[in-house]
This record gives structure tokens, sequence and C-alpha cells, in this order.
């Protein structure tokens, strides 16, 4: 068997003349919640619907748990639980009576047993007999990933699944797709929020326009390398002395903000010692070094506008 939960393949989509989505190639691990991420019209949704074959592909290939969607079908299918638009349900029903209903139209008999599993694994247990009328937001989308459980896939995929969600309803979504990660399920999973991802996702990909810039782990990439500019802000005193100070020095850097006593710098991170050092010797008080870490969003700006650059060129 596949040590991937998906592999997408080159994956094209075009109309008429028109390139939506242009040879995009990843792959998800077993257990790992994996990131689509982009603005709105890049083409997440495009990719999700021809991986779960609601649309057809120009070219490429989909293998979901090792089985390609062009030779098993039956079986790759079987292997997916998805969410693609808002779950709906019927809302005089109860949340039990929804989900009995699904798993009589499966393919696959489903159990009792797996009913109150899955409805226990989403946090539904004590609210599986009142009606869905009576639902939160965030209680019928748990109930959407219960039902996109109920046949035990090896993938699950959801597209954009915290839009209307408020933040204690987001952050309850995202602690039960670790808890799925944990028991070994694989997510794919599309948003534009990016803090949501950064906090979510194990891995993630960019993709703008149709095609896929950047693929790495989070802490790849906002991890900064020792000669990457980042913003660190010194909180001392005499703070109307330190800029000249520096002006007069042999060291790069670029003011971003001046607020009362504190300084943020543009500057390298070997400089951080050494203005140190400088506002000591001409006896200036530090009271404090802060460095601020790059968020998925400053790394998100950052790649996609060096991709706009290498296209102006």
């Amino acid at each position: 068997m596949s040590q991937y939960a998906l592999e997408v393949k080159n994956l094209t989509k075009k109309i008429r003349n028109k390139t939506i989505v242009d040879s995009v190639s990843f792959s998800v691990e077993k257990g790992e919640i994996f990131g689509l991420l982009g603005p709105n019209g890049a083409g997440k949704t495009t990719i999700i619907r021809m991986i779960v074959s609601l649309i057809n592909r120009t070219k490429g290939d989909v293998v979901i748990n090792g089985y390609s969607l062009d030779s098993s079908f039956a079986n790759a299918m079987s292997s997916i639980g998805a969410i693609v638009e808002n779950p709906e349900f019927y809302k005089y029903m109860s949340g039990y009576k929804n989900l009995r209903h699904y798993a009589r139209m499966a393919k696959k008999q489903i159990t009792e047993e797996r009913i109150l599993e899955v409805a226990k694994l989403v946090g539904l247990e004590n609210a599986m007999h009142q009606k869905v009328r009576t639902y939160s937001l965030g209680m019928r989308q748990r109930l959407g990933v219960a039902q996109a459980l109920l046949h035990n896939p090896a993938l699950l995929i959801l597209d954009e699944p915290t839009n209307g969600l408020d933040p204690q309803g987001i952050k309850e979504f995202r602690n039960y797709l670790h808890e799925l990660a944990a028991q070994g399920i694989s997510v794919l999973v599309s948003s534009h929020l990016l803090a949501e991802m950064q906090l979510m996702c194990h891995r993630f990909a960019i993709i703008e326009k149709g095609e896929l810039i950047h693929i790495s782990t989070m802490d790849e990439t906002v991890q900064e390398e020792a000669e990457d500019l980042r913003e660190v802000i010194f909180e001392v005193d005499q703070l109307e002395k330190v800029v000249p100070l520096l002006n007069n020095s042999a060291i790069d850097f670029e003011v971003t903000a001046q607020h009362k006593k504190e300084l943020t710098l543009k500057i390298k991170k070997p400089s951080i010692p050494i203005i140190n050092k400088l506002l000591v010797k001409n006896e200036i008080s530090v009271y404090g070094i802060t460095v601020r870490k790059l968020t998925l969003e400053d790394r998100f700006l950052e790649i996609t506008s060096q991709k706009g650059e290498k296209q102006t060129i």
C-alpha cells in the first residue's frame, strides 16, 4: 500500500483556451493535515473538484490511497470523504437520523457502532438526538465531518471548512482535525485564512493563478535564516540618540516603527549584538530586545510578490 493518502500528478484543467489549473503536483502523507492556500479564484476549489471527480481533468492523474482514479476509480473514490460545499442536512431530523440516512445510502454496510463512533469522534455524542435545526453552524460543520467519515475513508477533503464559523467554532474545528490526524486520517483542506492555516496544517502548498508556487512545512516557511532581514524591537531610554548613533556606524538598518521608548529596526541577525554593544557603550540603557517572528502571512506575501516579480521580468 502507498505511503501517501493522496498523490496529485501534473493536474491540469483547461476551459477552451484558458488554463485554470496548470500542472499541479503534490502529495499528502498518511496522518497529515495538508493545506491548499491561496486567494479566492486561485484554483483551489477546481483542484479539489478534480480530485473528487466532480469535474473532468484535462490532464494528469490522481492517486488516492494507492488507487488511481483512471485505473481503479471505485477503490479510489471509496477512500475519500469530502465536504466541498457547506454540508446540508434534513433540519427537521436529528443528527443521528441524518447519519443513519447517509449510512443506508453507502455502498458498504455501516454499522450502528460506526455511527456512534464518528459522532463521538467529532464531539457530538451528546447532541445526536437533537434536531439539526437547533445546531450551531460549528455543530453542523462537525456533523458534516461525521457524515464524511462514516465509511472510514483514508482521506478527508474539506473546501473552506471554517467559512462562517466564529473564533470559538474555528478553534474547536481545528482541534477535531488534529484528533483525526492523530488517528491516522489524512486531511486535505483549502482556505484563504492564513493565520488559521498556520495553526491547522502540517504542510501546505500555495496556489496562485492556477499554479503551485510554493510547498513546504509550516516550520520551514516561517523559519528565518541567519542572514535574512528581520524586525527587531529595541526598548531603550534616550531614544532620540539611537538613530543618529546608528547613522554614524557601519550597520545596515531600516527604521520601521518608533514609539515612546521602543524602536523597531529591520536588520540582519548578526547586527543584533553589535547594536546592543554600541548602545551600552554610549550609555544608552537597553531594557529589552525582541525579534519579531515571521508569520505565514508575511511569508505568503513575500512568496507571492516574488512570483509576481518573476512574471513581470
